[in-house]
């Protein structure tokens, strides 16, 4: 038997809640009443990335769609929650209401600020005195182990800076950065299979402090890299393609100079065409 539920002009949040509690509800949707807070938890991550991707594509209509997808999220967590008597969304709402005005005293208090510098500081002691924490170190664990290690990186390292546990400009990081490099290069050569991925991660953790001290975000800086070596990659192929060669069958020489050949052809230009389309355009 189909719920009746009125087709509107517009709908507002309390219609949200009300149709997340109809599609778990006895005469909603099977596979909605069959879900968990764990067998849904991978979609919210899922549709948090396709909104960063439209923030990165400038898409204002698609922002607007995928921030509607995290908000489904949102309510069916809290749709589950309770239905088991823990907690529901004015729950959540309630909670951040209080936590952004207790943070912000600045803003709701009478307390003084001068910067963002101090506003960071003043956040981390509330949070600090809020949770329970009593050292510093409580506060890089509170960093989520489930962000990507990047960013996990970046937040971990940027908290030890706020309590001066940071080098003072960005030569310090760089010299950090090759020390490590060479440490790796050591453990490549005694072939210690444990220590070099060890020393990996020293050179990546490395790698994000100097991309704090050059005001780069380590997580992007590296998605477009990996946007720029697959439109390289692209070039590559259709230039191959183009002169009849076996990309699995030659050899490291002259994919290397096709590589090049494709880095001074795309070279200060944004290309994102498949393979075919760059033949074409070559």
């Amino acid at each position: 038997m189909a719920v009746d539920y009125k087709q509107k002009g517009h709908y507002e949040i309390d219609d949200l809640l009300e149709i997340m509690r109809l599609l778990r509800s006895p005469d909603g949707c099977h596979w909605d009443r069959e879900q968990t807070n764990q067998s849904i938890r991978s979609n919210l991550l899922e549709e948090t990335h396709e909104a960063i991707e439209a923030i990165n594509q400038g898409d204002a209509n698609l922002l607007c769609e995928e921030l509607g997808d995290i908000l489904l999220q949102i309510v069916f967590h809290c749709q589950i929650q309770q239905e088991n008597s823990q907690f529901g969304f004015s729950d959540v709402v309630d909670g951040i209401c209080k936590k952004l005005i207790i943070r912000h005293p600045h803003v709701f208090s009478d307390a003084k600020v001068e910067n963002s510098s101090q506003i960071l500081e003043n956040w981390d002691k509330i949070k600090r005195k809020t949770k329970g924490g009593k050292t510093q170190a409580d506060l890089l664990l509170s960093v989520p182990k489930s962000l990507p290690a990047l960013m996990r990186s970046a937040k971990v390292q940027s908290r030890a800076a706020r309590v001066g546990f940071d080098w003072s400009d960005v030569s310090g990081a760089l010299k950090a950065l090759k020390d490590e490099t060479i440490e790796l290069e050591q453990a490549i050569s005694d072939g210690n299979v444990e220590r070099i991925e060890d020393e990996l991660g020293d050179v990546l953790f490395s790698a994000v402090n100097v991309s704090r001290f050059t005001d780069c975000d380590a997580e992007q800086a590296l998605t477009n890299a990996c946007n720029k070596f697959i439109r390289r990659f692209a070039v590559v192929e259709a230039l191959a393609a183009e002169k009849g060669i076996d990309m699995a069958d030659a050899n490291l020489s002259k994919l290397d100079e096709l590589w090049k050949l494709a880095k001074s052809i795309i070279n200060g230009k944004e290309i994102n065409l498949s393979a075919q389309e760059d033949a074409e355009n070559l």
